[in-house]
């Protein structure tokens, strides 16, 4: 039984002399699949990625955070130490996520309306939801 290509079926592969040999890896990519909908991963993953509304603080609360930050600016100089609770806007979507933090507390630069901690972390102040620590559990009634 012969068969048309008889004459070329056991002759060597061919190597150009012009161009060099492509590689496996090179060779195997003009086969990998089209991505025609780039960036499609990407927006499902950020529209399926969960955030938080800010919640809107009483005014007695707000009263509250502006007491305890007037306490932390009495005792700057011994650099209290508080935990914060802040919100931190998302960039790509409404909403953002609340964040807490402990540390001692290096200044309030109230023109730029923030706190900076001595780990150099800065909180902006009218994001700041609750401030707690010991510098609030002071009894100054106390007699001696």
């Amino acid at each position: 039984m012969s068969s048309a290509y008889d004459d070329i079926i056991n002759l060597p592969h061919p190597i150009s002399t012009a161009h060099p040999q492509m590689s496996r890896h090179d060779r195997a990519a003009q086969f990998s699949p089209f991505a025609a909908l780039t960036g499609y991963n990407a927006a499902v993953a950020e529209t399926s990625r969960q955030t938080d509304e800010k919640v809107e603080l009483s005014e007695d609360e707000k009263e509250a955070i502006s007491q305890r930050l007037q306490m932390i600016q009495e005792y700057i100089a011994e650099h209290p130490e508080v935990s914060l609770t802040y919100f931190i806007p998302d960039k790509k979507k409404s909403g953002g996520a609340y964040k807490s933090v402990t540390g001692a507390v290096k200044k309030i630069d109230e023109y730029e309306r923030v706190i900076v901690l001595n780990s150099h972390e800065v909180i902006p102040i009218d994001e700041i939801s609750q401030i707690s620590g010991e510098l609030f559990k002071l009894d100054t009634f106390s007699i001696l």
